[in-house]
């Protein structure tokens, strides 16, 4: 059977502040930006995986989600509790350069892990945590 990662899913609570972090600092390209029933989906991705994309929604987007789940997950996106992404990059100093430069929150500088890559860590706008690592293979 094959089997690939085609879709992954990002809460946000404003579409404007996610689409200036992941596509003016990071650079993904925005693939679709729909509006449907009062709700707005932005997909990005990299351009080095055509197939793979990341939606920007807005958190309990689902139309069956109650009022109270809705709000505690507005909640948990706000204490930056929802899980994120893991990014590969060739660069992870330059990247984290590049990310602090925007004034992205930090939450861990480059550093070499002991199970062997590089990473940094920041959070999005709204409180999402995101690792970049970098490859042991990719490494000067």
């Amino acid at each position: 059977m094959d089997l690939t990662l085609h879709q992954c899913f990002i809460a946000v609570d404003d579409h404007d502040k996610a689409l200036t972090f992941y596509r003016d600092v990071l650079g993904l390209e925005v693939r679709n930006d729909v509006e449907f029933e009062g709700m707005r989906w932005v997909t990005v991705g990299s351009p080095l995986q055509p197939d793979v994309e990341i939606v920007l929604e807005p958190p309990a987007a689902s139309p069956d989600a109650s009022p109270a789940d809705k709000e505690a997950m507005a909640r948990l996106l706000a204490k930056g509790m929802l899980r994120g992404v893991i990014f590969s990059t060739t660069d992870c100093d330059a990247l984290f350069a590049r990310v602090q430069k925007h004034g992205a929150d930090v939450v861990q500088e480059p550093m070499d892990q002991p199970y062997g890559v590089r990473d940094c860590a920041f959070r999005d706008p709204a409180g999402n945590l995101l690792r970049f690592v970098e490859r042991p293979r990719n490494r000067r």
